[in-house]
């Protein structure tokens, strides 16, 4: 954890120049791109000593106030503010204890997936395990469901299919933003949950098999998932660009539903009808749920 503080303050910090701080810049001799530690200490009002105890990796005893004032100094949006507490509490001792995440999902959100039938909607997990889904997710979503990835282990996993099947660049159009997001939120995570096995046992994989995926980790780049367009090609309805919304299930920990909803007259709309009148109403739940 300690390494984690050390070079997510290290990169904030490189990437933010003097002048974009507001500081006087004396000479042309500069030895680094973004700002000195000095300099980040003068910004967020705190000794270098403090500063540099803090950038090597010692969150423990932190202040809201220190953070806040650190946050502004960086220059730190929602996501990466977040981070920064995750990080901080998993140094005290009542921050140590593991994230509660759910393990299966509620009759109820079945229910809903069911009556969800003109929309494109699945349940994930915050590893990307796809965990439940409509039959019209489940038929968007085809090229992951289906791919031999799978075949012999479960559960469905995004993550693992955008970076572990070549496929994957295929379905998604915009693949450099689809994975830059999903590694962001991947890092997220392990802020919030840093004693999750199961997530640190993904990274550890997708980190030693996919050079894609371990070089956007060492941005240690962090993101909220919460909407946006998704831009597709399926295989039977082509090209697709589909809002979505990606909700957290509050009575279900961990747990978030995500839907499409194009326009009502729009082109995605006409695709997903017929994607739909080739599927059967119903609720799938993937092999591998647990």
């Amino acid at each position: 954890m300690a390494a984690d503080v050390k070079e997510f303050l290290s990169t904030r910090r490189a990437r933010i120049t003097p002048e974009q701080a507001g500081l006087p810049v004396y000479g042309d001799n500069r030895r680094v791109a973004g700002l000195r530690r000095e300099e980040v200490a003068l910004l967020a009002g705190m000794s270098v000593d403090y500063y540099v105890r803090l950038e090597r990796g010692n969150l423990s005893g932190a202040s809201d106030a220190v953070l806040e004032s650190l946050a502004h100094a960086l220059q730190l949006n929602e996501a990466e503010r977040t981070h920064l507490y995750d990080l901080a509490r998993a140094q005290t001792p009542s921050g140590r204890r593991p994230a509660v995440t759910a393990s299966r999902v509620r009759p109820t959100i079945l229910r809903l997936l069911d009556s969800m039938a003109g929309v494109p909607a699945y349940v994930r997990n915050a590893r990307f395990d796809i965990v439940a889904s409509n039959t019209l997710g489940r038929a968007l979503y085809a090229p992951v469901f289906n791919s031999t990835l799978f075949a012999q282990r479960g559960p469905v996993n995004a993550a693992r299919y955008m970076f572990l099947d070549p496929a994957s660049q295929d379905f998604w159009v915009d693949w450099t933003k689809g994975a830059n997001d999903a590694v962001a939120f991947l890092r997220n995570e392990t802020g919030r949950a840093p004693h999750d096995k199961a997530l640190t046992d993904l990274i550890g994989e997708l980190s030693t098999r996919s050079d894609e995926f371990a070089g956007r980790w060492a941005r240690h780049d962090v993101k909220f998932h919460r909407s946006g367009v998704k831009k597709l090609h399926h295989p039977l309805v082509g090209d697709l660009a589909l809002p979505y919304e990606a909700m957290e299930l509050p009575s279900d920990p961990g747990l978030r539903l995500n839907f499409y909803t194009p326009e009502a007259d729009s082109t995605e709309q006409q695709a997903l009808n017929l994607l739909a009148s080739w599927t059967t109403t119903g609720t799938v739940v993937p092999s591998g749920n647990d």
